[in-house]
């Protein structure tokens, strides 16, 4: 009898779960897509590129919803419950309401489960991955670096500036400052500005074909060559912009994070021996070890509703305090961990908070329950 009605709650949280989950996640990842634009139109990635990168960022999304859903899942599942007159079914068959409760954590033992799994291994993984799209990926937009009236450098070495561009797609009064030696087919190995008076791109979108302009060559000796030209073309095919390519903190192997913690002689990327790279070292681990701790916590918040009676005043308040009361819960410990890393005494506490208070509201469960019996 109770495997089955143990199996009936799994399958109806599960259900509110994915759905909450996957609605949140659509409507954030499409909004955070939006932002992931500028791939496009101002480094000029392909949308392959751009489409594959927003993709490869949906772990990350999925990960901070999972507590919020975790919440809103489990509150929804005992209030449909409690709507429906099964809790009554089930307490008057004898089943005790800490066995629920227990059932609970144990679903939230579980969502934290699949939480550490996600923010260890599958995030710096498949974040880590879509940095490495970008700076292996190169420019396919090329008109998106010709812009009017803007100083374009998003390619790194290579500033353009563009007066005017008129109905005809020709570019007037054209500025080509290239420090990064990218162009140095044209300009030879050395750094180089290009004046021309118009050009315009070529048909496949790769070349940009100048007239009646002028490059200077800085030498290696320090001087400068003029060349005058009344047409050139530049092939811009194969350059890359100066998109953030090494990894950032949340991107870095968990492995290789501890490391750092645990050998202080190590000098690495996102590793060193400075008092900001540690702190920054131990709430990024934090992050990823101690928020999903505080998962079990809200999953015994929300065990209150089994001690509601609709004879209260406070019955059909109650979801809504609950339910604020995980919400605050959860931005307390995110506002928390941004300063658990700054001592060793702080991330302990950040850890003792939920472990330390969750047996006392479990305990707080019992007694609750314990008193309904006796009256």
């Amino acid at each position: 009898m109770k495997k089955t009605i143990y199996k009936y709650f799994f399958y109806e949280f599960v259900i509110y779960f994915t759905v909450t989950l996957f609605a949140l996640a659509a409507v954030v990842w499409t909004i955070q897509a939006v932002n992931y634009l500028d791939l496009v139109t101002e480094d000029g990635h392909a949308f392959t590129t751009y489409f594959y990168y927003s993709l490869l960022t949906l772990s990350k999304v999925l990960t901070k919803l999972i507590p919020f859903c975790f919440l809103t899942a489990i509150i929804l599942t005992i209030i449909k419950f409690e709507r429906d007159n099964e809790l009554i079914v089930l307490w008057t068959s004898g089943l005790n309401k800490i066995h629920v409760v227990n059932l609970i954590f144990r679903i939230s033992v579980l969502v934290m489960l699949l939480q550490l799994l996600l923010t260890n291994i599958f995030n710096p993984t498949l974040l880590n991955f879509s940095r490495t799209l970008l700076k292996n990926s190169q420019l396919q937009f090329i008109p998106s670096l010709l812009k009017e009236k803007q100083f374009n450098d998003a390619v790194e070495g290579l500033t353009i500036f563009i007066e005017k561009k008129d109905e005809n797609q020709i570019y007037k009064n054209i500025f080509i400052r290239d420090d990064g030696k990218i162009l140095s087919k044209i300009a030879g190995s050395s750094s180089s500005t290009i004046f021309a008076k118009s050009g315009h791109m070529s048909e496949d979108e790769k070349n940009l074909i100048l007239y009646n302009g002028n490059i200077q060559k800085l030498n290696d000796d320090g001087d400068v060559n003029i060349i005058q030209f009344q047409k050139t073309t530049l092939n811009l095919s194969g350059i890359s912009t100066k998109s953030i390519s090494e990894p950032k903190m949340q991107e870095t192997p968990t492995v290789q994070i501890l490391r750092c913690l645990t050998h202080n002689n190590i000098v690495r990327h996102n590793c060193s021996d400075s008092k900001k790279s540690m702190m920054d070292t131990k709430i990024e681990i934090n992050k990823r070890f101690g928020m999903p701790i505080y998962i079990p916590l809200i999953s015994l918040i929300s065990c209150f509703l089994l001690t509601s009676r609709k004879d209260k005043k406070m019955f059909y308040l109650n979801k809504y305090i609950y339910f604020f009361i995980g919400v605050l819960i959860l931005v307390l410990a995110e506002i928390i961990v941004r300063y658990s890393g700054i001592s060793w005494n702080h991330t302990i506490i950040y850890y003792l908070l939920p472990i330390g208070t969750a047996p006392l509201f479990y305990l707080a469960l019992i007694r609750a329950f314990k008193y309904e019996n006796l009256s």
